[in-house]
């Protein structure tokens, strides 16, 4: 017999496929066993069906092929027996027959084998049938890994399927067993239809009836989520997806899928909530204020009503954080945060794709106070009928912020100024509107804090010259715009100048701007840091040209911040400003008033003390002012104070100006400092201090300040001995007076 030998491997895989095979006759065994090695199979050959069961372990199979009739174990006890072996219920058994009967086929199949085939010599069509039953095997095993894996994954996303056909009331349910975990139910558990929709809200319910309606009556696709309450009462979302099936051009039902999706909506919710509200106060944040405040705006447009915009600013909020920390800067913005929301109708409520189905007065529910960041905060009024309701809660703001917060284990009383703006008066969109606010709140914390300002259009144009100051303030340096006048300081006994003070002055297109105009807005940007140094270098620069020009011997006065005296560089940049002019260290006084002196101290202290080694003196202006012990002035460096002008301008007026000056002449003696008056303005004046034993001076009295060039030829006029016309004069009062009255 002549056969045709085609491989297993050349159709389904490169290995070829373990075959047990069971015949008690020992030439048909042989004979099939070589058949079927040449078509591609392994074949273990075995002769008794007890050592087949015996050695299945060992051999692990991929197909087990029986002969049906033979002593001992038959073909139909040996795949019985075979089933019931862990692992061996899906493997493919064939049985082999000599009989055709249909009996003997029912038999087989009851015993579970896989197909039968009868005894013949057709080894081709035996090898096929073998072949095609190990193919349809894998088939089936990778379906059931897909069913598995596919049931793994949706009861890991905690999902499962669904179908329902009509027929009773409620129709027929099926749940797979995911879908009944979905519901906390055992799979195999009943759920009705009537007992899921039990677990639906009554309204919810309504709804997804009428959706369940527009699914079929469209032939669309119903996806959405619903609230239920689990059997054991747990509090549960569930999305559904579910469509609707037809026969016969009529609906038979629905299939879909139940998917648990809580978790997902928690944390959907708790992103929203962090997108939308700020993490520190729980107020709406800036994002979620520019939502609402547009959706008050169209609402105020459509309407024709007005809307107010609240800007709120915490007066010296940052003096709480650099005294308490910032964890306690954090406990007070919250108890502020609560105290502003009890002052309008708030709500936290987060209504994208939501406040258009709340009806024609759903923009009062967006109503709120939010943080704009750091100690701002805003509160949106989406309908007032004037200034005075806007104000209304600008005074409930107010009041609210008087209380005492106890912060950091003491009580703490902030302030805060607001700014209002109207709309559509002061502003059509948000960003005027806030722009507005702003400046109506900085109009209010100039006026002294503490209160609120409406927005009115004059204050705009403070805003823009404040703003084109400060543009053309940090320019100035560069432009070579800024000049050092120098008002001399006098000695009147001996009628001679003995120093100078330099005082800034900006030359701004031709007109110089007083120092009382932009040296408070260096101070607030920070520009009075490169300004001072430029000051120091000038006056050095000057110092040289002086020393040069009249043998100046003296030194100019330069008043310096107390930031500056912060920088570790302090000393460096003063060192090389002298040194590059070539002038003594001295030739620079440095002059810091009091109260900056005692902001801190101990910073200050420290570059006084290095500055004083390398021989740059240290003046206090504005002495008595101060609001501190004078201990600082027998530990310090200090070679000079200024008696502040309040004190001079009521000499021989009030007794008590007088008592005061005196102290400090006193004083300033006892501790070996000079002392020197400033603000000079009259002979009174000039006669009382002389008499009180100070004699150097400064004021309008003998000059102002004035350019580099005016105070030579005035130095020539009025000081120089040749000129003077109290030289010679008989007593010690003959100076003073003769200086005083030699004004240019």
């Amino acid at each position: 017999m002549t056969t045709s030998v085609s491989t297993f491997a050349d159709d389904d895989s490169a290995e070829r496929p373990c075959l047990l095979l069971v015949d008690d006759d020992e030439v048909n065994l042989m004979l099939t066993a070589t058949a079927l090695r040449e078509r591609g199979f392994d074949v273990t050959e075995v002769s008794d069906g007890a050592r087949a069961l015996v050695g299945l372990e060992d051999i692990a199979p991929d197909m087990v092929l029986l002969d049906a009739l033979m002593p001992g174990l038959d073909g139909f006890q040996i795949c019985r027996a075979l089933r019931a072996l862990p692992g061996y219920a899906q493997v493919p058994v064939l049985m082999l027959t000599g009989l055709d009967d249909d009996a003997s086929i029912t038999r087989a199949y009851r015993a579970g084998a896989t197909d039968f085939f009868v005894k013949s010599t057709q080894w081709s069509l035996l090898a096929g049938r073998l072949r095609y039953m190990l193919r349809a095997s894998r088939t089936r095993i990778e379906l059931e890994r897909s069913k598995f894996k596919l049931a793994r994954a949706q009861d890991l996303a905690r999902m499962g399927s669904f179908d329902w056909r009509r027929g009773t009331r409620f129709g027929q349910l099926w749940l797979s067993p995911e879908a009944l975990r979905v519901f906390g139910k055992n799979p195999d558990e009943r759920v009705t239809v009537r007992a899921l929709l039990r677990m639906v809200g009554t309204a919810q319910r309504r709804g997804l009836m009428r959706m369940l309606a527009e699914v079929v009556a469209h032939n669309a696709v119903l996806a959405t989520d619903v609230s239920v309450a689990l059997f054991d009462g747990r509090q549960r979302v569930v999305h559904v997806e579910a469509e609707a099936e037809f026969e016969h051009g009529h609906d038979i039902g629905y299939t879909g899928v139940f998917q648990d999706v809580t978790d997902r909506r928690v944390a959907e919710d708790r992103i929203r909530h962090l997108a939308n509200f700020d993490a520190l106060t729980g107020l709406p944040n800036r994002r979620q204020l520019i939502w609402r405040t547009e959706r008050a705006l169209d609402h105020a447009r459509r309407l024709g009503h007005n809307a107010a915009l609240l800007l709120i600013d915490l007066d010296r909020f940052k003096n709480v954080n650099d005294t308490l920390g910032h964890a306690a800067g954090d406990e007070l913005l919250m108890e502020v945060a609560r105290r502003l929301r009890g002052c309008v109708r708030h709500s936290d409520q987060v209504m994208e794709g939501a406040l258009e189905a709340a009806g024609t007065r759903s923009h009062r529910t967006l109503e709120a106070v939010g943080r704009l960041g750091g100690d701002e905060f805003v509160a949106l009024l989406p309908e007032v009928g004037d200034d005075a309701d806007a104000e209304r809660v600008a005074s409930r703001i107010l009041q609210a912020m008087r209380e005492p917060v106890f912060v950091a284990g003491q009580d703490c009383f902030v302030t805060a100024s607001v700014g209002i703006a109207m709309f559509p008066r002061d502003g059509l969109n948000l960003a005027d509107l806030m722009r507005n606010s702003d400046v109506a709140m900085y109009s209010a914390k100039t006026a002294g804090r503490n209160a609120a300002a409406v927005y009115r259009p004059h204050l705009a144009g403070r805003g823009r010259e404040k703003i084109e100051l400060e543009s053309h303030l940090h320019k100035a340096i560069e432009r070579n715009e800024l000049v050092l006048h120098y008002q001399p300081k006098v000695d009147v006994r001996a009628a001679r100048m003995v120093g100078a003070e330099a005082l800034m002055r900006w030359n701004r297109n031709g007109v110089l701007v007083p120092p009382g105009d932009f040296i408070p807005l260096a101070e607030e940007t920070g520009l009075i840091v490169p300004l001072s140094e430029w000051a120091v270098r000038e006056a050095a620069r000057q110092a040289r040209i002086w020393q040069q020009s009249f043998g100046f011997a003296d030194s100019i006065a330069v008043n310096l911040p107390s930031r500056l005296f912060e920088r570790s560089d302090l000393v460096e940049n003063i060192h090389q400003s002298v040194s590059a002019y070539g002038v003594p260290h001295k030739a620079i006084l440095l002059e810091i008033t009091e109260n900056n002196l005692m902001k801190d101290l101990h910073n200050v202290s420290l570059s006084l003390h290095r500055l004083n080694e390398i021989g740059v003196e240290i003046s206090i202006d504005d002495f008595g002012t101060g609001y501190s012990s004078l201990a600082y002035l027998t530990t310090l460096p200090i070679s000079e104070l200024k008696i502040d002008r309040s004190f001079v301008r009521d000499l021989g007026i009030t007794p008590q100006s007088s008592a005061v000056v005196s102290a400090i002449i006193a004083l300033a003696r006892s501790l070996g400092l000079r002392v020197i008056a400033e603000g000079v303005e009259n002979l009174r004046q000039m006669d009382v201090l002389h008499r009180l034993g100070c004699g150097l001076m400064q004021g309008f009295l003998f000059s102002k300040a004035l350019p580099p060039d005016e105070l030579e030829t005035w130095l020539q006029q009025t000081v120089l001995p040749r000129k003077a016309p109290w030289i010679g004069a008989a007593t010690d009062d003959a100076a003073p007076r003769a200086l005083g009255r030699a004004q240019p």
